[in-house]
């Protein structure tokens, strides 16, 4: 292993106490990090956008105040790749869409403050789904991203960027967002670790609108440590965010460093099984079940009925909400315009602008959403989603009455074939199965690496949920898996993935 390699290969929480002692600079890191991206990013397509001067300023930032003796913040100098729905202030932001291609932000979000502020590099922007909308990375305006497993194969969606990055040891850490799994659903088919906050607890002041009662930012890691670490640092109350819970961000690093199980009650959710589940997922899926049971976890069966409707709530819910949110892209005040040649009116390029920018995924959620919405059919499809919507809340409340967290398999089938279901949209929302609920109900929830299945070779994800403002539930429960499981395989899962 070369040192660059070995440099790559470093976990956050590693990476970090190395710059802190002076063993590497943030340079070197950012220089390792930007160099396997040269090298391998052209297979992958993980990032839209490379800063490297911006990254490297960073860095030499961050090794300014270690010279001159102050504090580094647990994650300084640590490289990340942002999911490109985040504004970032003089770097472009696209959200994957050919309708905002060159915009560059005057402002940063949020999100985005926090990791600079906490001396974290930023190595560029990620692929994903235009607008989130999608399961796999294909609905891009710029390519799909290929997965580091098998680069035939999707990495996940919306945020496959970001796993890919990660998965791919071109970034350390990385950010996306959750709005029906994005962030989970990803890290399970790249066998990563991905954290879906309690919403409300990441500050989407920045983050660019898909529904905006759903939307979650939150972070993607290599290890439940590492992305606790990165939750504590983007998570908090944001004034910015109307939607922003003002409560102390949950001891969420302390519950990853101590993670237990025992006298733990484990609910495994009934509905998450049975046809169209891959028989290698379940396989894996029953060993993490075994392994919490032997590490001291009660587990029990949980009957939630309201989650077989889930899917048909979240398909009238999210596109109505998009509907709303996308009208703002009207090719007046920013982003693409087309046909403004002084012989169309303003309706007219509006129209012109959307059609060229917009792609089909994203034109087929306005339109469903728009349908939904319209005079006579509110009642019978908004209306009834949000009356399921609070059906799905409370048999989360009566699960967790009776048990601390709820597990499942996070996908039904692992990583399926780049174009396998580009023309059949019922088939690609079937990947969000499982990751749903915890959205419609505003729960935290994870994924994080319980094997490989054994009919492909490939990655099976363990989704850990809790209830709203008990993330560091998931990290306790993740932190106990993850080390029974490293210790069973003698390294982390994410060291198996075929080099590049």
């Amino acid at each position: 292993m070369t040192d660059t390699t070995a440099i790559t290969r470093l976990t956050a929480a590693e990476t970090a106490e190395r710059i802190r002692s002076g063993a590497l600079t943030a340079v070197e890191v950012t220089e390792a990090h930007l160099a396997r991206i040269e090298a391998v990013d052209e297979k992958v397509h993980a990032f839209l956008h490379v800063d490297r001067e911006g990254a490297l300023a960073q860095a030499r930032a961050v090794d300014a105040k270690r010279a001159a003796g102050e504090e580094l913040g647990p994650l300084a100098g640590v490289p990340l790749a942002l999911k490109d729905i985040f504004t970032t202030e003089g770097v472009p932001t696209t959200v994957g869409s050919k309708i905002l291609e060159g915009w560059i932000p005057p402002y940063d979000a949020t999100v985005t403050k926090r990791l600079k502020a906490a001396g974290i590099v930023i190595l560029g922007k990620t692929n994903m789904d235009e607008f989130a909308m999608g399961s796999s990375t294909e609905n891009s305006a710029y390519g799909p991203t290929g997965n580091p497993w098998d680069l035939t194969r999707i990495p996940g969606g919306s945020g496959g960027g970001s796993s890919a990055a990660i998965a791919s040891f071109q970034a350390t850490l990385a950010i996306g967002t959750d709005t029906g799994g994005s962030i989970r659903q990803p890290a399970a088919v790249t066998g990563t670790v991905g954290v879906k906050p309690t919403y409300g607890g990441v500050s989407r002041y920045g983050m660019v609108a898909f529904s905006s009662s759903l939307d979650q930012g939150g972070p993607c890691a290599r290890t439940v440590l590492d992305a606790a670490l990165l939750h504590e640092a983007m998570a908090g109350h944001d004034p910015l965010d109307s939607t922003s819970v003002d409560a102390p961000v949950p001891p969420v690093v302390e519950a990853a460093r101590t993670g237990s199980v025992a006298g733990m009650r484990v609910g495994v959710v009934k509905q998450f099984r049975g046809e169209g589940y891959q028989a290698g997922v379940v396989q894996r899926f029953d060993e993490a079940v075994a392994v919490l049971k032997e590490l001291g976890a009660e587990v029990v069966e949980v009957d939630c009925p309201s989650f077989d409707l889930a899917l048909s709530a979240y398909y009238l819910i999210a596109p109505s909400e998009c509907s709303s949110n996308l009208a703002r892209f009207d090719a007046m005040r920013y982003g693409l315009r087309v046909g403004d040649d002084g012989s169309h009116s303003a309706e007219d390029v509006t129209a012109l602008s959307r059609e060229a920018g917009f792609g089909d995924e994203v034109k087929r959620r306005i339109m469903l959403g728009t349908y939904a919405l319209s005079s006579g059919y509110y009642d019978a499809y908004y209306g009834s989603a949000q009356k399921v919507r609070t059906l799905i809340k409370r048999d989360f409340e009566s699960a967790f009455e009776r048990v601390d967290v709820l597990v499942s398999p996070t996908t039904p089938t692992t990583a399926f074939p780049i174009g396998e279901r580009a023309d059949d949209p019922m088939a690609m929302y079937l990947a969000d199965l499982c990751t749903i609920p915890a959205n419609l109900a505003g729960n935290a929830a994870m994924s994080l690496p319980c094997g490989l299945a054994p009919e492909d070779g490939l990655p099976v994800g363990l989704q850990i949920i809790a209830p709203a403002m008990k993330d560091e539930r998931l990290y306790q429960v993740g932190a106990a898996v993850e080390a029974a499981f490293v210790e069973k395989w003698g390294h982390h899962l994410i060291e198996e993935a075929p080099s590049l």
